[in-house]
This record gives C-alpha cells, sequence and structure tokens, in this order.
C-alpha cells in the first residue's frame, strides 16, 4: 500500500496500474492510514530513500519496456545507477568521509533537507479532490478540480522554483517556467468567465489543507 490514503478506495486491497500489482490493505497500511496526518511529514522526510527504491525496484522487477524502440532504456538506467553510486556512494560518502557514524549522519541530513521539495510536489495534489468523474468533465475541468496553485509574492518564486503553479503546469505542460505566473492570469480570468472554481491557497494554508 502506499504511505498514504487519499481516497477510502485505499481502505481495500486494490490493484495499481501504475505499479502494476496488487497493493494488499494489510497491518502497516492500517497503522499508517490511522495515524497518516501525524506521519505526513517525517514520512517525507524520507522521500529521496524512496526514490531510490522505486528506481531499482523498477530496474529489477523489469517494468520498463523490453521490445521497441525504448528496449535499451533499462540498460542505459543501469549504467546511470553503477555510475551514480560509484561516485556518490562510495567517491562521496565512503572514501571522503572517515568514519561510519559521519557517514550515516551526512547521508540522513543531506537527503532529509529536501524535504521541503516532497512538500511542495505533493501539496498541490494531496488536498484536493481525486474522485472520477467520468468522460462528462473536460480535461480543463478535471485538472483545475484536482490540483491547486501556491499563492506567493514574485520574489519568492526562486523557493518554489514552479511548483507553485502546478494547475498552470498540468493545463499547458510545456509552458516554460517564466511564463507560468503569467499565464495563471489569463487561466483565472476565463475560470471567472465560465465560473469553473480555480484553488489557490498560501503554501500555509494548503498545508493546513493536507492535514
Amino acid at each position: 500500500m502506499p504511505f498514504f490514503a487519499l481516497t477510502t478506495r485505499f481502505f481495500n486491497s486494490l490493484r495499481s496500474t501504475y505499479y502494476d500489482r496488487v497493493m494488499g490493505f494489510d497491518a502497516v497500511a492500517r497503522f499508517t492510514v490511522k495515524y497518516q496526518h501525524y506521519m505526513y511529514y517525517p514520512i517525507l522526510l524520507f522521500g529521496r530513500f524512496n526514490l531510490y527504491f522505486l528506481s531499482w525496484e523498477y530496474l529489477i522487477m523489469g517494468l520498463g519496456p523490453k521490445k521497441g524502440p525504448a528496449w535499451w532504456h533499462r540498460w542505459f538506467e543501469l549504467v546511470g545507477q553503477v555510475f551514480f553510486w560509484t561516485w556518490f556512494g562510495y567517491g562521496v560518502v565512503y572514501a571522503s568521509i572517515p568514519t561510519w557514524t559521519s557517514r550515516v549522519l551526512f547521508v540522513l541530513i543531506s537527503h532529509m533537507v529536501t524535504a521541503p521539495l516532497h512538500v511542495q510536489i505533493t501539496l498541490s495534489h494531496y488536498a484536493m479532490s481525486t474522485a472520477d468523474l467520468g468522460i462528462h468533465e473536460s480535461f480543463a475541468q478535471k485538472m483545475l478540480r484536482t490540483t491547486m496553485d501556491v499563492d506567493c509574492p514574485k520574489w519568492l518564486d526562486f523557493f518554489h522554483g514552479g511548483l507553485q503553479f502546478q494547475a498552470i503546469h498540468h493545463l499547458y505542460p510545456t509552458i516554460p517556467r517564466h511564463n507560468l505566473r503569467k499565464t495563471q492570469r489569463f487561466v483565472q480570468e476565463f475560470c471567472k468567465e465560465v465560473e469553473i472554481p480555480y484553488a489557490v491557497f498560501t503554501f500555509l494554508g494548503g498545508n493546513k489543507k493536507v492535514i
């Protein structure tokens, strides 16, 4: 099971098309769901480690394409993993840091300081609806219903790096980052005209809504 249940559908075992397996609602899942509002930030501290796990699982389980024009991607990624762990695991951590205590502390601290990024990534979706309204809902309506933007002054854009405009990013994935704020104004005007809700919260307000 995922660490967080965003809908009551996760209260039972279900098949994930993303992971291509049945995700059982076991004892661990029941515990994490019960206390997920307390565990949200602590779990995000380990988000980087989860990405490592998912990367290796994807490669070892052979979940990528095995035939066709992308057959070589898996081997290319394996080479990349070997290069990264040779550089980081051996060169940076093992060879450069003298004691195991210092090595563990370095890895934990260097990885856990990325938690704000995981908060920014999950914030725009976890606070919003996950319901599937079917084919009668347009693409634009679905993106705006399931995604929110984070309200911040222009001088603080460097902190969010464009992640504060997730609704715009989902509507127009190829828009460059420097045009996201400008595009947001046009979309908000359109939404006002056609009476489609456009969700915008402050960073603190969005976190409160998630919890």
